[in-house]
């Protein structure tokens, strides 16, 4: 994760809350990608009001220099890239035509960045940190509108050195309107900034916000604005090293802070930049309309606004819990960064958790999270929190579950008709009626009751597992209305699903969602003393089950059944030519013309197994057989990975090409592909569904063939081409690619049970030197086991929270165990199962924060 040269170029690392925005910092140092106003603002140069960079918003360092001239260097890198930029003028709204330090290095482990800036005529060395604070299970303070900019300056001189950093900001709050702008300093008791505001708009309006720039250090000088903003006249004040002391016009202003730092010290000095545009405005455009969504312009706020009233009060919040905000960011990147998974793993895993605190989600007024399937570069991609999309999201579950839950409720109580038929784009405002005129997806309504199931595990919550199962049971039967009407396991009915079409008949992929949910719905319905119930659902299982293993596999993967008539047990209202939206009208397939189009029929589908994925994760088991799960998974590999795509011909959107590898959605290697199949996405390739597959891959034992393909994932967001905290499908900052924490899962061999008390770890690298994080509904912390000459240590620390445990599962033959917890013994049995070791407790343990369990074992 460390980047130099031309690897900086598409740099974009965002620095902002969940559901607030973001600033993001670029690979030489620069803030890009302004995304604090409600929307997305990605090289946005056609706005000539608005570039992504707001003019002359860039950190300054002078360094005083007795009998010599004083050094004045902007805090950035050489630039690198494109520098044609803005309508041919080349690139100067970020200070590029000023002097820079020579070497930049790039340090990206998110939550934290790094940028090393060093240069041989400055006798000082600095490295910026940045972050937002990014802390599992506590939503608020992961929520804050802030991008934190800590920079270290190092005097590897022999002599005290003076100088100054002078940071500015320019006030952006209406634009384009000019009037009404408001720049003045702002003071309380540990901080001093610029607070920015207008008064041309009321409180209510979309255009309303603030923004601040504000430190807690010493000796801080403000100029509120700039005589005019002209660059040069910036510089000459450098130069004389004095801040005006009458107010100019421009909508500049500038902070400085003058410091002094002792030969071979390191001194920090901090900014915050916060922000609170509290009117959240629908962004959504007309190329968002292809997937559904309206584009009627609709109005309310957003959470954070319920919090913090403007940006200065979003200051004053993280100036007085700034250590807490920083310690426990870093306590998480560090026990993150500390297992002992592949360097490009752990990217994978870190580096799209960064969707949370893009423009890709937003936290709705009464804290439901909410989200988009991606960002456009001016407009939300495809709305509604789409539960296609959203179903392969691994990581906001085990980091932030009251978040999750909240968007399994909000799809209950508002997406949901009586019949249990889901909307799977959640209409807004909350309460607004849904729109009932396209299809359920299938793959989106049952996975859905799977991340019920998956909730209460994480959690242990009784009391929302039976505040939601009735909507949930709803939802799961109505698969009988359409889906499987005849009730005997499999889908035969049209479904509609992540690829944008209606897959008819029996298939795999809506099929093992369908199993998982029909399995999920046992095991809550059983808990829940609904024995009836539970019998009917593992009863239409093994039957479902049962069908596809004879029927769909052909050897070596399952393929599709195709049933032209399956779209006749839906009412005629919602069969594709009726449906409202042309594009999507099924005509024929003109190689199998019996069939509607988009089918894919012996296809090997990456994604034909999803469901089973899933139950690796819930510890739910095989759907089907083992040997055929495992031949299917071989044969994916074997047909859909490319190496090298070279001779790859795709026909739609480019995500790899050239000498890149990665994963097909799908290829025919027994023929017989339609003429028209998936919308013609098969050629496509999608992060989200390789690491769905690699991490499935690895579940199943093939481990070499699961991180082949996770590294060839990272090797493409290499960031000399493609930002690599911004994985693209139909959109940025896609949501599908959260499913890579799933990476972290299957290598650790995690498995968690609130209810139960249960925890479990069966390491598949590494194992007898083996670390990882992990993170449940109550606490998060660190596990690890060394092992050698048949004797072992395992340890499980908690960092944050606490943990409640009876029993933990272990991948070792553990004759003889002796445990303790602290510096208390613990009482212990040890049971065998068929693939673990059981080490059964006594009495319910609680394990709190800086504690830990050792189990020593022989």
């Amino acid at each position: 994760m460390i980047y130099t040269g031309k690897n900086v170029r598409e740099i974009a690392f965002p620095l902002g809350g969940i559901g607030t925005g973001s600033i993001s910092l670029g690979g030489w140092g620069q803030l890009r990608e302004w995304e604090i106003m409600n929307k997305p603002n990605k090289l946005n140069e056609r706005n000539k009001y608005f570039y992504d960079v707001p003019k002359h918003t860039f950190f300054t360092v002078k360094i005083k220099q007795e009998n010599k001239n004083d050094i004045i260097k902007v805090l950035q890198g050489n630039c690198e890239g494109d520098f044609i930029g803005y309508g041919g003028s080349g690139p100067m709204h970020s200070g590029e035509g000023l002097p820079h330090f020579r070497k930049t290095k790039f340090v990206g482990n998110y939550p934290f960045a790094k940028v090393i800036l060093q240069d041989v005529d400055v006798p000082v060395d600095v490295t910026l940190e940045a972050f937002n604070p990014f802390i599992p299970l506590n939503a608020k303070d992961s929520g804050i509108p802030a991008a934190i900019l800590l920079y270290h300056f190092k005097n590897t001189s022999n002599k005290t050195i003076e100088g100054t950093i002078y940071g500015n900001l320019r006030n952006i709050i209406g634009d384009p309107e000019k009037e009404g702008k408001i720049n003045k300093i702002k003071k309380s008791s540990n901080l001093t900034g610029l607070y920015l505001t207008t008064d041309k708009f009321k409180n209510d309006s979309p255009k309303y916000g603030s923004i601040a720039l504000s430190t807690i250090s010493k000796n801080v000088k403000i100029l509120p604005k700039w005589k005019d903003d002209r660059l040069s006249k910036f510089w000459q004040m450098l130069e004389l090293d004095k801040l005006p002391e009458d107010k100019g016009v421009a909508e500049i202003g500038t902070v400085a802070i003058d410091f002094k730092i002792k030969a071979k010290e390191t001194i920090a000095i901090p900014f915050f930049i916060t922000w609170c545009f509290p009117n959240f405005e629908k962004y959504w455009d007309a190329s968002s309309n292809c997937c559904g969504s309206s584009s009627v312009n609709e109005i309310w706020k957003n959470y954070y606004a319920t919090i913090w009233e403007n940006a200065w009060d979003v200051a004053k919040y993280t100036a007085d819990n700034f250590d807490r905000l920083y310690n426990e960011t870093k306590l998480f990147a560090d026990t993150l960064f500390s297992s002992t998974l592949p360097d490009y793993v752990l990217d994978a895993i870190s580096s799209q958790v960064s969707i949370l605190k893009t423009t890709t989600c937003i936290r709705l007024e009464d804290g439901t999270f909410y989200g988009f399937e991606g960002c456009h570069n001016t407009g939300g991609c495809c709305e509604g929190s789409c539960a296609h999309v959203w179903n392969y999201v691994q990581a906001v579950a085990y980091l932030f579950p009251e978040l999750q839950r909240s968007m399994r409720e909000a799809d209950y109580k508002y997406s949901m008709a009586k019949d249990g038929f889901i909307q799977f784009r959640l209409p807004l405002p909350l309460g607004k009626k849904p729109d009932f005129e396209m299809q359920p997806a299938a793959d989106g309504q049952m996975g859905g009751i799977m991340q019920v199931y998956r909730e209460w595990l994480i959690t242990g919550d009784d009391k929302w597992l039976k505040g939601i199962w009735q909507s949930a049971k709803k939802a799961l039967e109505f698969a009988w209305k359409y889906w499987d009407k005849d009730k005997d396991g499999v889908m035969e009915g049209m479904q509609h699903n992540t690829y944008d079409c209606e897959l008819y008949g029996p298939n795999t992929m809506m099929g093992s969602l369908y199993l998982g949910a029909l399995r999920a719905g046992e095991e809550i319905a059983r808990y829940l003393g609904e024995i009836d119930n539970a019998n009917e659902y593992r009863k239409l299982f093994e039957k479902g089950s049962k069908w596809t293993d004879k029927n769909l596999f052909n050897g070596e993967y399952y393929e599709q059944k195709v049933n032209p008539e399956a779209h006749k047990i839906w009412p005629k209202k919602y069969w594709p030519e009726n449906m409202k939206l042309a594009w999507r009208k099924d005509g024929k397939d003109d190689k199998f013309p019996s069939w509607p189009r988009w089918q894919y029929g012996k296809g090997c589908l990456s994604d034909q197994i999803i469901g089973q994925w899933y139950a690796e994760m819930l510890g739910l088991r095989y759907f089907y057989s083992k040997k055929n799960t495992q031949k299917t998974l071989k044969s994916i590999y074997k047909y859909n990975w490319k190496k090298d795509l070279s001779g790859h011909a795709n026909f739609l959107r480019t995500y790899a090409l050239n000498n890149e590898s990665g994963l097909l959605i799908c290829t025919w290697p027994k023929g017989e592909r339609p003429g028209y199949s998936l919308v013609d996405y098969p050629e496509e390739i999608w992060t989200g569904i390789e690491y769905q597959v690699a991490s499935h891959l690895i579940y199943e034992g093939f481990i070499k063939e699961g991180l082949k393909i996770c590294k060839g994932v990272r090797s493409r967001y290499n960031g000399e081409k493609r930002n690599p905290w911004d994985e693209i499908e139909c959109g940025h900052h896609y949501a599908r690619a959260m499913s890579s924490y799933a990476l972290l899962l299957a290598l650790s061999g995690f498995s968690y049970s609130a209810p139960q008390k249960k925890i479990g770890f069966s390491p598949r690298i590494n194992k007898s030197n083996f670390g990882t994080f992990f993170s449940v509904g109550s606490g998060w912390g660190y596990y690890k086991q060394k092992i050698k000459n048949n004797k072992g240590i395992l340890e499980l620390e908690i960092k944050y929270g606490k943990l409640k445990l009876q029993e933990i599962a272990i991948n070792i033959k553990a004759k003889k165990c002796f445990a303790k917890l602290g510096d208390k013994q613990i009482a212990t049995e040890i049971k065998y199962g068929k693939e673990k070791t059981y080490i059964i407790f006594d009495n319910v343990l609680t394990i709190d924060k800086d504690k830990s369990l050792k189990l020593y074992f022989s």
